[in-house]
């Protein structure tokens, strides 16, 4: 984690009144969606106008916007959004999963990284909305001595409602400095070998522990207006490769895996299959025993926890559906921050080798 415990000396040369300069590091800031501070409702309000405002995330025009979130939206959904943390919050640490997640991540990738480069690097994670902001944790690099920053959204696929509005709150945040760091952030990495080899490890240690073998493997995906693939957004065709690269790892056939999309909102089409759906239609259609992977995920959160191992369950339970089994995210597993460590070693080429 940040470490900025080193003392600043005067630069050789300089005169007795200039400003002292920390030692030279390289940031690595590990950045993932957000959660709320508390499942209250003012927290819970806090959060979601953050999130429901960022006009990456939804692009309505503002002035038709906003009146609906602030006066309709905002005045019952965090109610209901707060009983849903409510119901998988982490009382212990008085957090949320996800918060939960991200540190051990973050130490655990800070260990690597100190295992492969010393001092010469700090390491560190933001939330795009709500706590601990990135431009908090920027500004706390730049102030350690960071003057390179690798900027890594923990999302393996691209979409500009995810790693786009990551990176643009990165970018803001370096507007702010007087004295810029260099600055990188890194492609998305969803057909990495190491990162489908993690998926599909997480699979078969799932299968391994079952009495029978799932039907199907769904690989349900966070959604999207389709309208945004048809304006360019590569997220969908990136999904498809990746359940398709599982698949031919696990040396399955098409009938025993899919793709399907959740966390549909709002009135206009998402992409399809919607998971919600999809689950049930395949108990109808005789799948009475089914597994479902969350891969966009890097981490286990409100969509994975609450929505597909409530929601989504009793979608396919309602339906006839006997044995429903959720396989978690990578999380901190040790695969999945080998995978992550290699991609940052990569895009760490030129500043440290």
């Amino acid at each position: 984690m940040l470490d900025a415990s080193q003392n600043a000396t005067h630069p050789s040369n300089a005169p007795a009144d200039h400003p002292t300069v920390k030692p030279e590091k390289v940031g690595i800031l590990l950045a993932n969606l957000g959660t709320p501070d508390h499942y209250s409702y003012w927290p819970m309000r806090r959060y979601l106008s953050e999130f429901l405002s960022d006009q990456r995330v939804i692009d309505y025009p503002a002035w038709k916007w906003q009146p609906l979130l602030q006066l309709i939206i905002l005045t019952k959904r965090p109610f209901a959004s707060g009983a849903a943390y409510k119901s998988i919050w982490n009382h212990e640490k008085n957090e949320s999963p996800l918060m939960t997640i991200t540190r051990d991540q973050t130490e655990k990738m800070a260990e690597a990284m100190q295992a492969l480069y010393g001092d010469q690097v700090m390491v560190d994670f933001c939330m795009r909305y709500g706590n601990p902001s990135t431009h908090s944790k920027v500004e706390a690099m730049i102030a350690a001595g960071c003057r390179k920053i690798l900027f890594v959204p923990l999302y393996p696929h691209y979409a500009g409602a995810t790693s786009a509005t990551a990176n643009d709150a990165f970018f803001q945040a370096l507007m702010k400095q007087t004295w810029q760091p260099a600055a990188r952030t890194i492609e998305p990495y969803f057909d990495r070998p190491e990162y489908i080899d993690a998926l599909a490890r997480s699979v078969e240690e799932a299968y391994a522990k079952l009495d029978k073998k799932p039907d199907i493997l769904v690989c349900s995906y966070h959604g999207m207006p389709k309208r945004y693939l048809m304006q360019g957004d590569p997220y969908h065709c990136q999904c498809q490769k990746t359940t398709r690269l599982l698949k031919e790892r696990l040396g399955w056939a098409d009938t025993d895996i899919t793709t399907t999309f959740q966390s549909v909102f709002g009135p206009e089409e998402w992409l399809r299959p919607y998971t919600v759906e999809h689950v049930a239609e395949l108990a109808r259609q005789g799948k009475k025993n089914i597994a479902v992977i969350a891969p966009a995920f890097s981490a286990d959160c409100i969509e994975t926890l609450e929505e597909i191992n409530e929601e989504i369950c009793e979608s396919f339970e309602h339906a006839g559906g006997d044995v429903f089994t959720y396989i978690p995210c990578l999380n901190d597993q040790a695969t999945h921050i080998d995978a992550l460590s290699q991609v940052i070693r990569d895009n760490l080429k030129g500043w440290l080798d």
